[in-house]
């Protein structure tokens, strides 16, 4: 017995068109016209697409001691979450610990992902390197890790020198491997940021000030270059502004292996309207949320491919944090896991972006976004006519997966490939909420949004997750993904 959808629109990211679309087990094994329904269930979606369950490959899940607190989202709430708006897929950042090997930081986040609910992989984020890292770097391929991530901001934390790029980069291309950068100049906002706390400057309006686009734009330059020179590819994430997509532009025009994402909140968040609000403190992330000209570039570098995905850095802290005895929590529970100790007080919440009150330079950087992506593209896409519903799939499922050698396992409807699928109700009308997302937060950044069009049901590998408002999920269920090497450059 299998799972038949029957009457429904399949979109891929070249393709639409009507057909039935059998599972028997967790892959998909026939489609085709008016299939026989004998012997299995039938999911009827007449009136509605059947896509491609969603790929975030920039998620960081229970990131800890980032900004002295904890994100609030794990391996489990996130799953749901991630799940409820589509999204069957995702690759975390396992940060290598400060003096640490690389394999330190992969058995930390194994531990996290034992409560997986969806399945998921690994980048490695790459923070002190010396000759025993470098050399380990090549067994991450044997462990299914095929990407790496260096920080080319935060100073005296996780930035790394230009020498440790290059030399990273060329390891890497050696191996098959792809190079995320965050990429800003963390020597420029590491001089900008105690000038401004100093002149009283202190309110989350100028994070934004302390990363102006420039050294965006500047870095990402020189990430392009130094792909140029190794022939790694090269995937520049989170891109906000104008400066930093011509340098992406620059490199693929010269024929550079070189490839870009932008985050959902840059869109529709803008530096004067949220960040100098009184809760700008909530829309604090870096990259900084930029300008509306910026958003238009944005818009426009999806639609010609100068931009290949959408992702959304989903990093979540309370708003209003710090309910409970956070000194003696620092004094007392510094070794204790933050669920632990909340368990003993559930009334007590992590610290969160209250830290910030009078210092942008202590907000925790980052925002929920994870379980909104989907919609909020597809109603401010695909319902207003910037893109097509088959470039819906291409961004946020296909494309992914293709980059980060998870393809045609994930991230397409086609035979033999893993049965992760939304049946999407274009029709369906509901406004985003804090009161009803699935996401553990005090807020979302688009409450309020009106969308048309919804998944109504979710199953990975097969496996209904999702059916309306009701969750069939359970922890341990997700699969790790082990992916390939020499993936391809889109």
């Amino acid at each position: 017995m299998g799972t038949l959808f029957k009457n429904g629109t399949l979109v891929t990211a070249s393709d639409m068109y009507e057909a039935d679309l059998l599972v028997e087990g967790e892959i998909i094994t026939l489609i085709g016209k008016n299939l026989d329904e004998s012997g299995h269930d039938v999911v009827d979606c007449t009136g509605k697409y059947v896509m491609p369950g969603g790929i975030d490959v920039h998620t960081h899940l229970e990131l800890f001691d980032f900004g002295n607190t904890t994100s609030n989202d794990d391996f489990d709430t996130g799953h749901k979450a991630a799940a409820f708006g589509g999204t069957t897929c995702h690759i975390d950042f396992v940060i290598q610990p400060i003096g640490g090997s690389l394999q330190d930081g992969l058995t930390a986040w194994r531990k996290k992902a034992q409560l997986a609910q969806i399945d998921y992989g690994f980048h490695m984020a790459v923070t002190d390197l010396n000759e025993d890292v470098m050399n380990e770097i090549p067994t991450m391929v044997d462990e299914g890790i095929t990407s790496l991530k260096l920080f080319m901001a935060y100073k005296n934390v996780f930035m790394i020198d230009d020498a440790t790029l290059y030399e990273t980069m060329r390891v890497a291309a050696a191996n098959g491997m792809i190079v995320m950068v965050h990429a800003e100049n963390g020597d420029v906002e590491a001089s900008l940021t105690p000038k401004l706390l100093a002149e009283g400057k202190t309110s989350a309006y100028y994070h934004g000030v302390s990363r102006p686009p420039e050294i965006e734009g500047e870095a990402t330059n020189r990430a392009v270059v130094m792909s140029g020179l190794t022939g790694c590819p090269l995937y520049v994430v989170h891109m906000t502004t104008e400066t930093a997509i011509e340098a992406l532009r620059r490199g693929r025009a010269a024929g550079y292996p070189v490839m870009g994402e932008t985050c959902t909140q840059y869109f529709f968040l803008t530096h004067e309207d949220d960040l100098g609000a009184p809760d700008g403190a909530k829309y604090v992330c870096s990259p900084p949320i930029r300008s509306k000209h910026d958003q238009q570039v944005l818009w426009q570098a999806v639609k010609d491919g100068t931009l290949q995905a959408i992702s959304t850095d989903h990093c979540n802290y309370w708003f209003e944090g710090g309910v409970g005895p956070w000194e003696e929590w620092q004094a007392q529970y510094q070794n204790t896991k933050w669920t632990e100790y909340e368990k003993q007080d559930p009334s007590y919440r992590r610290p969160g972006k209250e830290r910030g009150k009078d210092d942008f330079s202590k907000i925790p950087n980052g925002m929920p976004g994870l379980e909104e992506r989907m919609m909020v593209i597809w109603e401010h896409g695909v319902n207003q006519g910037v893109i097509s519903p088959t470039r819906f799939v291409e961004l946020n499922c296909t494309n992914p997966a293709k980059i980060f050698g998870m393809y045609p396992k994930k991230g397409t409807l086609s035979v033999g490939s893993d049965a992760d699928i939304a049946v999407w109700d274009t029709e369906l009308e509901h406004v985003l909420s804090v009161e009803t997302t699935h996401q553990r937060t005090d807020y979302i950044v688009y409450e309020g949004m009106p969308i048309k069009g919804k998944p109504v049901k979710v199953y990975q590998r097969g496996n209904l997750l999702v059916d309306g408002d009701e969750w069939h999920g359970n922890n341990g269920n997700g699969q790790f993904v082990r992916r390939s090497p020499h993936a391809p450059v889109l």
